[in-house]
């Protein structure tokens, strides 16, 4: 079987972190979202270092309770929906992921029944 890497090229910026809040996995999106940071540098590093510590709490939190946090923000004129939660490898809790997506700031909405 071939493996894939789907979301290296993803549009999509992913960024996965162990229990610890080291950065494990950023795909090309990631890299380029965080590049004034140091891109694909910061796999290694910890999320604490680049968060404030309610920030940190927030992850810690949604790790220790297996809650997902999603929100909108706007920054530099691009608005972005961040979607946070744990990830988990045969059943075991491993980390936390991170996906940032670009929105519009008008969207459609529907209800589905």
């Amino acid at each position: 079987m071939q493996t894939i890497d789907w979301a290296k090229e993803l549009n999509v910026a992913i960024t996965v972190s162990d229990l610890e809040g080291k950065i494990i996995y950023m795909n090309e999106k990631s890299a380029a979202t965080f590049g004034k940071y140091g891109g694909m540098n910061l796999l290694g590093t910890n999320l604490r270092e680049c968060h404030k510590p309610g920030s940190w709490e927030k992850i810690s939190e949604i790790m220790r309770n297996d809650t997902t946090n999603c929100y909108t923000i706007e920054k530099d004129g691009i608005r972005k929906m961040i979607f946070q939660a744990p990830w988990y490898e045969q059943g075991k809790l491993s980390g936390l992921v991170e996906l940032s997506l670009e929105i519009p700031f008008v969207m459609d909405h529907f209800i589905r029944s």
